[in-house]
This record gives structure tokens, C-alpha cells and sequence, in this order.
């Protein structure tokens, strides 16, 4: 749809948004030396809260996880303790060895009852786990869906569509796996860091206070290197929307890029994304797996120091150290500095999940279509007048696009738009739909203007057959039905002849049952336009709009269906946008709009005799010169 001067990048700027680069060929930026921007990490505790929120949606299943993980984790905290039992049953004392066997059994039996039962639990854990990891990115994703469903069309005008993808697929599936492994790691690390704490305390404060002594600084290294790596992961995430980005565009445009020979530019356009990517997430990686080392060494001093000076005290008596409970010790002292180290060793996956939850919620923080209209609309007692009174709008601020429209269209009326290319003409559409909201002025349906008139049912009213067909990856019938879903067979069959397409239809081998592939390429583009005209006949609207419903259709083709179209428009009021003038001779009114106004207007026998805009417009197409 022609919007005028409307660059996706100068608009997202308007709105104080970071505009993706375009890396298609041929556009800034696609040059071997292109970087991206790097974007400074957002609020955590608040990606973090909202995360939350949604795990916390499904309270059963977290009650549950947060039971087989208590249970799993005190069975594993008192595993060291049964041990110690077990060897302090070994006594050397005189010189002579002595083992208390019926203890030693009971301690050894009480562990592999321990053990059994704890696998069974971790068993247990990870099946709610990843019950509770779907079912969070189920509601997520629904959310996000949802959410872009009632997206402005300025914000899908503005943002790459597979960077829009990327959210919804790579992220989202980052945020599942961090909910199924990470979270549940960071949960048992808190119990096991809590009951570990408790039992060293129990059995030595001494030997507690050395291990205390390596937390500032394991703590200090992982925040500093936390927010250092924050950075690299979410560059990575938007350097991978943007290669998304790339492939959608390449695979919707490849005709357009062989046809032109841009092939090897494409491929070098997206090798600078791609290596940007490599890169970005070498650096990611690398720095998240420094973390976990950094984190193992400091553990691992930790131990020595823990192993040296419990060693002293039992060698010397004191504290009541045994072999059984220096063992024991050390043990929870490795279980204390763990959740540490795991949670070092899982900071990339945790990274890398936030990085796509803040992308997500980016989206579903974004301003939803403004819709206040309360006004009933009575589609049977509609009569179509439309009115546009001084109507500005521009789609970037300080770059008007209509200054001061007015327009006066009467019930039934047929009125063409014409124009030269970014005059305004499709963008009289675009406000009349509430596709976009005016700057200022009113545009009225039957002296009710339409910002009081809901949007679905002001829409409902309207049925559009554009010059870009959108088909769906359906049958036939289906994508004839979108507009009035509960149509009999006899009704989609008289839509499709009123629209000479039944021709075409009942020649394949299916049917109305065909099934198209996506965006019906398996159609020629006449074939897509006559189904979008059936679409429109079928809607039955009190407003019908047309641009340039059959700019695709060849000459014969479009005479043959140039009586349906007069059949469709009676008793309709129909705004038709056209560049082939030949097409609307038989308007009731012709507007020329140029500059954002109407120059002239009337029909087609006055306005060439005016021998003004439209006139030059006439004589310019017809002479074979483009306009």
C-alpha cells in the first residue's frame, strides 16, 4: 500500500524507538564494514519480576516442583550426615580397630533408602519442571500473540517482520529453557545453600566462618562479570532477530532479487549479520564460561583452607572433629559454595533468556490500538456518507502528508482517487479504516465520526481488495469466507461467479477444496486478486474500497470483469484508488489529490475538459509516459 513518505526508519525514530538496520542490497548498511548498535542492558529486577509473575500463573504446578525440589534437596543434605555416622563407626582406639557392624548396616541401609527415594523425587522434579516450563511459555506466548494482534499497523509498518518472529519463536524458546533448567536450579540452590549453612554451623562454627570468607568474593566476581557479559547476550538476541529479519525478506523477495541479479549482494548483505552474530555470541560464550572456572578456583580455596585448618583441629582435639565429621564438612562445605557455582555455570542460559523476556515484554509493553468508540453502528440502516473535514496527518512528524483534506462522499456514490505516487491517495484509506488516526480534523460515516464508531465495527462495514493480495494458507472457500465466516456454499459459490472466478475454481481438482500454499503462490496473481474479489462480494459491505483491485488482472480478464464489479459497487458507496485512469471513466466523481489536498474534482468528461491536473494525468498515461 502506497503510505507516502513513510521511511520505517525515520518513523520508528519519530516514536523514540531504535530502528532495526535494513541490510537488504543496495540500502545503507550493507557494506562489509556495517556494525550494529550495541544497546545498553535494560531493568533485570524488573524482566525478573515479570518472569515470575507468569511461573507463578501455574501455582500448582509450582507448588509441586517447590516439594519434590525441598524433598530432593534435604534428602541430599543429609546424605554427608549419614556418612559420617557411618564412618565414625570405624574406631582405631589402643592400637586395635573396632567397627560397630550392626550400626554401620543400618547407616548404610538408611543411605540407599535415601538415595532411591531422592532419584525418585529428581525424577518427579524434572517431569513438573518441564510441565511447569510449557505451560509458562503457553501463556507467554498466547500473551505475546494476543498482544501483537492488537498492535497499531504503524508499529508492523515499522519493525522488521522476523525480528517480530524471532520474539516469538527464539525468544520465547530461551525462556522456556531457562524456566526448565535454570529456575528450578536457582530454587534448589537456595534450599541447598540454606540447609548446607545450617549444618555446617551445626557441626563446626569455626570451619562456617572460613568458608564465609571466599562469599564477598565470589559475589563480587560474578557481579562484576554479570554485568559486563549482560551486553553481549543481548546484542546476540537482536543480531539474531535481524538475521531473521534477513531470511524473511530474502525468501518473500527472492523473484525480485534474481530477477535483478543481487544474489551475491544478498549473500554478502547477510554475511556481515551473520559474522556480526558469530561474533557477538563467541564473546557471549566465552565470557559465560569464564564464570563458571573463576567460580570453581575461588570453591576450591575454599576447600583447601576448610580441609587445613579442620585437619589442625582434629589433630589437636579440638572442636571435637572426627574423620567422619571433617568428611562430612567438607562435604557441605562444596554443597554451600555449589549453588554458587551453579548458578555461575548457568548465568549464560539465565542471560541469554532474560535478554529474549525483556524483547517480549518490549512488544507487550508497546501502545495497543487506540480504540474508545461506543457508538452503535446499524449496518442495515447504513447509508455510506462519508466526510472528511481539514483533515491533517503525516506518518512522520514535520513530513505532512494531507494538509487540510476535505472530501465530501455521498451515500451510493462511486469516487475515484487518483494521484501521483506518495500524493496522499492511499492514505485517505488508511484514515477512513483507522488504520492510523489523523493529526487533526474529523472524518465522519453518516455524520458519526469515526473515532466514536468501535473499530470492528466500523471495519465490518468496510471491505478493502487491495493491490498486494493477502491470501491464506487454506482452502479456497476459507480464504473466500474470511469476511463472513458462517456463508452457505451457495452464497461463497454466487461471491465467487459475481467475481468471474468460479471459472478458474471449478477447473481444479479440488475445487473450493484446494488447499494454497502460503500467501496462495500456487495461484497466479490474477487468480489471487479474482479470490480477493469474491472475498469482498461475499462480505456484503456498505462501504467497499478498492486499490487497484485489478492493476494484476490482464486486459481481457479485467473486461470480463468489469460488470461484476458494477454489480458489486450498486447501492454501495465505493472509494476507488487507481493509477490505470481507464479503469474509472465511469465514476460518478474523480478526485485528483496532489500536495496532501484536492486539486480538482468531477467527472471524467469535465475534468479533461478543464484540461487541468487530472487532464495531464490522462494525456501523460495514454501517450505511454509514467505518472
Amino acid at each position: 500500500m502506497n503510505k507516502g513518505p513513510m521511511p520505517p526508519q525515520n518513523a520508528s525514530r519519530e516514536r523514540g524507538m531504535a530502528a532495526m538496520p535494513d541490510f537488504r542490497p543496495g540500502r545503507p548498511g550493507a557494506g562489509p564494514n556495517a556494525r550494529l548498535h550495541v544497546e545498553k542492558p535494560k531493568n533485570m529486577r524488573r524482566t525478573i519480576g515479570r518472569l515470575l509473575h507468569y511461573i507463578g500463573r501455574n501455582g500448582t504446578l509450582l507448588v509441586a516442583l517447590l516439594v519434590f525440589m525441598a524433598l530432593t534437596t534435604v534428602i541430599d543434605l543429609f546424605g554427608p550426615m549419614f556418612q559420617q555416622k557411618a564412618i565414625d563407626t570405624i574406631k582405631l582406639e589402643n592400637g586395635a580397630l573396632s567397627v560397630d557392624l550392626e550400626a554401620l548396616f543400618t547407616y548404610l541401609a538408611v543411605m540407599g533408602i535415601a538415595f532411591v527415594v531422592g532419584a525418585i523425587m529428581s525424577l518427579c522434579q524434572s517431569l513438573v519442571s518441564a510441565k511447569l516450563s510449557q505451560a509458562t511459555v503457553y501463556t507467554m506466548r498466547n500473551d505475546l500473540f494476543r498482544k501483537i494482534s492488537k498492535l497499531p499497523i504503524s508499529y508492523t509498518d515499522t519493525h522488521r517482520h522476523g525480528d517480530i518472529m524471532s520474539r516469538m519463536t527464539n525468544d520465547v524458546e530461551n525462556v522456556s529453557n531457562a524456566v526448565s533448567q535454570s529456575i528450578t536450579t536457582l530454587l534448589s540452590c537456595v534450599i541447598t545453600l540454606v540447609g548446607a549453612f545450617c549444618m555446617m554451623v551445626w557441626y563446626s562454627w569455626q570451619l562456617t566462618l572460613i568458608t564465609l570468607v571466599t562469599i564477598p568474593l565470589s559475589i563480587t566476581v560474578s557481579t562484576m562479570l554479570g554485568k559486563f557479559m549482560r551486553k553481549y547476550f543481548k546484542r546476540r538476541q537482536k543480531l539474531l532477530g535481524a538475521l531473521n529479519g534477513q531470511v524473511e525478506e530474502m525468501v518473500t523477495s527472492y523473484k525480485t532479487v534474481v530477477a535483478y541479479g543481487k544474489e551475491g549482494e544478498a549473500v554478502e548483505s547477510f554475511a556481515v549479520v551473520s559474522d556480526e552474530f558469530r561474533r557477538s555470541s563467541i564473546s557471549a560464550r566465552v565470557w559465560g564460561s569464564i564464570m563458571g572456572p573463576l567460580m570453581n578456583f575461588i570453591g576450591n580455596l575454599q576447600y583447601v583452607a576448610v580441609a587445613a585448618v579442620g585437619g589442625f583441629m582434629m589433630l589437636s582435639g579440638r572442636g571435637h572433629m572426627t574423620i567422619g565429621s571433617l568428611q562430612a564438612m567438607l562435604q557441605y562445605s562444596k554443597k554451600f559454595t555449589m549453588p554458587i557455582n551453579q548458578v555461575a555455570n548457568q548465568y549464560s542460559a539465565i542471560l541469554t533468556a532474560l535478554a529474549g523476556a525483556e524483547r517480549i515484554f518490549e512488544i507487550m509493553d508497546s501502545e495497543s490500538e487506540i480504540d474508545r468508540g461506543k457508538e452503535t453502528l446499524d449496518r442495515d440502516a447504513m447509508r455510506g456518507e462519508i466526510e472528511f473535514t481539514d483533515v491533517h496527518f503525516s506518518y512522520v512528524a514535520g513530513e505532512p502528508v494531507l494538509k487540510g483534506l476535505n472530501l465530501s462522499v455521498k451515500s451510493g456514490q462511486k469516487v475515484a482517487i487518483v494521484g501521483a505516487t506518495g500524493s496522499g491517495k492511499t492514505t485517505v484509506v488508511n484514515l477512513l479504516t483507522r488504520f492510523y488516526e489523523p493529526d487533526s480534523g474529523t472524518i465522519t460515516v453518516d455524520g458519526v465520526s469515526i473515532a466514536d464508531i468501535p473499530k470492528e465495527e466500523l471495519r465490518r462495514s468496510i471491505a478493502i481488495v487491495l493491490q498486494d493480495t493477502v491470501l491464506f494458507s487454506d482452502s479456497i472457500r476459507a480464504n473466500i469466507q474470511y469476511g463472513h465466516p458462517e456463508a452457505s456454499d451457495e452464497q461463497v459459490r454466487h461471491a465467487a461467479a459475481m467475481a468471474n472466478a468460479d471459472v478458474f475454481i471449478e477447473r481444479l481438482p479440488e475445487g473450493y477444496e484446494t488447499q494454497l500454499a502460503e500467501s496462495g503462490s500456487n495461484l497466479s496473481q490474477g487468480q489471487r486478486q479474482l479470490l480477493a474479489i469474491a472475498r469482498a462480494v461475499l462480505a456484503d459491505p456498505k462501504i467497499l474500497i478498492l486499490d487497484e483491485a485489478t492493476s494484476s488482472i490482464d486486459t481481457r480478464t479485467e473486461m470480463r470483469i468489469q460488470q461484476a464489479m458494477v454489480n458489486l459497487m450498486k447501492n454501495r458507496t465505493s472509494l476507488i484508488i487507481a493509477h490505470r485512469l481507464s479503469t474509472i471513466r465511469d465514476a460518478d466523481v474523480i478526485v485528483v489529490v496532489r500536495d496532501g489536498v484536492i486539486a480538482e474534482a468531477g467527472d471524467h468528461e469535465t475534468l479533461l475538459a478543464a484540461g487541468g491536473e487530472y487532464a495531464k494525468l490522462y494525456s501523460n498515461q495514454f501517450a505511454g509516459v509514467a505518472t
